[in-house]
């Protein structure tokens, strides 16, 4: 009977492997393509990425949901947008009836969506020239909640923009600025961006003090 804890490795293992099959698929040798998914999120962590990975441990199946959607019958295939030099290369994860969309998982509904999520979907509907999107959050207990966006011209410039400097800071072999941002803590680079987190021990400051004032009294 297979033991609790290679039981648990071999589940770990499965997940892992399922989501590197699921991930967005591209050359990261190439440096005349970038990937949408990396210019709309950190570009520390897409540079780290490409130059001196640490692969992403995969625990849940959150990780998971956008890859899964694409598998099916309607799931979009890769697009690339050429900007003459470079190609930006997105992926939605379903386009049904002229509608991009795709779905991300969270912990709970968001009130809006959010902003590397607006950013990576209006790339995906300039790569596919759609106009309407949607972007998909599903909770835990497969709640779903939905928000609605259009193409708009000022946030794609602004992606082009970090398009042109990841590709110049990856030929530079330069490290990008850093970018902080709430994801910063479960980032597998973070020890590279920030001081090592180290444990201390706790002071019992009730205690020192009646040590004080014992020491006082004798």
């Amino acid at each position: 009977m297979m033991g609790d804890r290679d039981f648990r490795k071999v589940i770990q293992s499965s997940i892992e492997s399922v989501g590197r099959e699921l991930d967005y698929k591209f050359d990261k040798k190439d440096l005349k393509k970038i990937h949408a998914s990396e210019v709309t999120g950190c570009l520390r962590r897409a540079f780290y990425d490409r130059t001196d990975e640490i692969e992403v441990d995969r625990t849940s199946f959150s990780d998971l949901i956008g890859g899964m959607f694409r598998q099916l019958e309607y799931g979009a295939q890769p697009k690339d947008f050429s900007l003459e030099d470079i190609s930006l290369q997105a992926q939605a994860d379903l386009i049904v009836d002229d509608l991009v969309m795709i779905f991300r998982s969270a912990g709970k509904h968001p009130e809006g969506p959010n902003a590397k999520d607006l950013l990576y979907i209006n790339a995906c509907m300039w790569a596919y020239d759609k106009v309407d999107g949607v972007i998909i959050y599903i909770n835990g207990k497969g709640d779903e909640v939905s928000f609605s966006v259009t193409k708009n011209k000022k946030m794609f410039e602004e992606t082009i923009r970090r398009v042109r400097v990841l590709n110049d800071l990856l030929k530079e072999k330069k490290t990008p600025i850093l970018e902080t941002s709430i994801d910063c803590t479960e980032c597998q680079y973070f020890e590279r961006c920030y001081t090592k987190i180290k444990m201390g021990k706790t002071i019992n400051f009730f205690g020192a003090g009646n040590d004080f004032l014992n020491s006082m009294k004798s």
